[in-house]
């Protein structure tokens, strides 16, 4: 990944991605904020115990640095429910773990701790789609559902869509010592030693099976658990602030 820097505010952009005209993205760090400890600094989340207008102000601050007239956000659930963004008038603050959208200059925001943040870009249709996927949407399978909806509702072509996961848990600190009741047995081949599984190659299988090329994929191969100076992690701290990842279209 590439790491970008405005002022004191640091984000990732994905390299697959950083090129097209007319897409505008990043996975912001946690540089940069008003939070205090545990929620130094850039923390996006509400409802994390920092202080509301904390996660306001570095919300703005994300707005700004991506150039975005509104940020878009919904009530993340760990379902597999998706949302169509057509205006600013579908922030509802409904319950859904995707924002899927053609409209230009608004801000697809998806806020996480160790789970996943994808982009799907559709290069054809200029279509967008931004997706919270911890383990609980890996099992529900939210990115197969996330390439159906974008098939049915822009005609997306799956070896057209482009996809970038963010940093997030890694294998060697993703243990699910109850994997038998919470993963399905295909998962279980994704053990790298007892009760740690590799969440991102869990990713990586999902989407080549709904038809994502091989090449098309990015995964930022960065744990969350394992670098505390840039990432928030709930498993390490569980007291603790909440990226955004965003993405947006843009005229060209």
């Amino acid at each position: 990944m590439l790491r970008k820097k405005q002022g004191a505010i640091e984000w990732l952009e994905f390299e697959l991605l950083a090129e097209i005209p007319h897409l505008r993205h990043g996975v912001f760090l946690r540089h940069g904020g008003v939070s205090q400890p545990p929620f130094d600094s850039l923390n996006a989340g509400g409802g994390t115990g920092d202080l509301p207008e904390h996660a306001e102000q570095n919300r703005a601050l994300i707005q700004s640095a991506i150039g975005a007239k509104a940020l878009i956000s919904e009530r993340q659930t760990h379902s597999d429910e998706l949302a169509l963004i057509k205006s600013t008038a579908d922030m509802k603050k409904e319950e859904c773990d995707g924002l899927i959208t053609k409209e230009k200059e608004l801000g697809l925001m998806i806020k996480h701790a160790d789970c996943q943040a994808a982009i799907f870009y559709d290069p054809e249709h200029h279509a967008l789609g931004v997706i919270h996927a911890g383990w609980r949407g890996q099992v529900k399978n939210i990115y197969a559902k996330t390439i159906a909806f974008m098939q049915n509702t822009f005609a997306s072509s799956p070896d057209n869509l482009l996809v970038g996961i963010s940093p997030s848990l890694g294998p060697q600190a993703s243990e699910f010592i109850h994997y038998k009741n919470e993963f399905p047995p295909q998962f279980w081949d994704y053990q790298i030693k007892p009760n740690y599984f590799d969440l991102w190659e869990i990713s990586r299988m999902q989407l080549q099976a709904a038809g994502i090329l091989p090449h098309h994929i990015e995964i930022a191969g960065l744990c969350t658990y394992s670098e505390p100076s840039d990432f928030f992690s709930y498993r390490r701290e569980k007291v603790t602030g909440r990226h955004a990842t965003v993405a947006m279209l843009v005229h060209s």
